[in-house]
């Protein structure tokens, strides 16, 4: 749990300002005006919040399914039981990390708004629903 949970949040916090300039490459708006390299860390706090809990969900999910499948099984199953184990802690996981994405996104190409006014202005305008806008195709690629 813990040693997942540091390693999540270090991850994604070494990484986060490629992320948004990746981000804002992407951006319909431009480069330039989705932000440029001004704020570069902005909606790190929904990284920053979400990154413990998603690794950890992950490989407590990863380990107890491993667990599982492990008992009784022969050694040329044990790459199928790491997969298995893998996926199901992907799609536990993309349950804390989509939202944090959508916030985090959303912040990336609009600097000037805070984190809690991005999802709060997320929930009223799209409900709970607009946080996991790309569930299935985040869980798919990580599967």
């Amino acid at each position: 749990l813990k040693a997942g949970g540091v390693a999540g949040v270090c991850v994604d916090l070494i990484l986060f300002p490629l992320d948004t300039v990746k981000t804002r490459l992407q951006s319909p708006q431009g480069f330039r005006k989705a932000g440029g390299f001004r704020g570069i860390y902005a909606g790190v706090p929904s990284t920053a919040i979400g990154s413990f809990p998603n690794a950890a969900a992950f490989f407590i999910t990863y380990e107890n399914v491993k667990s599982l499948l492990h008992h009784g099984s022969t050694s040329y199953l044990t790459p199928a039981a790491h997969m298995v184990a893998a996926s199901a802690g992907e799609v536990v996981a993309c349950l804390i990390r989509v939202p944090a994405e959508v916030v985090k996104q959303r912040a990336q190409v609009s600097p000037s708004s805070s984190t809690l006014q991005i999802l709060s202005r997320t929930l009223y305008h799209e409900g709970i629903q607009g946080l996991y806008r790309g569930y299935k195709s985040t869980v798919l690629r990580e599967v």
